[in-house]
């Protein structure tokens, strides 16, 4: 007899094959839009100015957040390991930013990005043949 039941997958292997966003978690954010820029701030408590990596390829912004981990000598996890995982937030902006004037600071576990918008090219039209 045919089953359209499909066999679970055990617990061990679903645990040892760790996805790449499993190991980071999305912080918490917000976006504004201002005249001149655009204004990201990241909510990333326990993070210090060392431990942020900002990448852009294309139109794809990547903030990797690491926290400092300290452990004892005698620790063992239990059921907290989840609460020590690092930031990480991929956004898609575009392409309208001028990412070589992209400013950062981090404070009170807030980091703030504000990226400039490039001036748009008036008067600039293709040529039609």
């Amino acid at each position: 007899m045919h089953s359209i039941v499909a066999p679970l997958r055990s617990v061990a292997r679903s645990r040892s094959a760790a996805s790449p966003s499993s190991v980071f978690r999305k912080p918490n954010y917000d976006c504004r839009e201002q005249p001149d820029a655009l204004k990201l701030v990241i909510y990333v408590p326990g993070v210090e100015a060392g431990g942020v990596d900002i990448e852009w390829r294309g139109a794809d912004l990547t903030v990797t957040a690491r926290k400092a981990h300290y452990v004892r000598v005698n620790w063992q996890a239990l059921h907290l390991e989840t609460a020590q995982r690092d930031y990480q937030l991929r956004l898609r902006l575009g392409h309208d930013f001028d990412v070589d004037n992209l400013r950062a600071e981090i404070a009170h576990g807030l980091l703030t990005l504000t990226v400039p918008k490039l001036e748009p090219a008036h008067g600039r039209w293709p040529a039609v043949a």
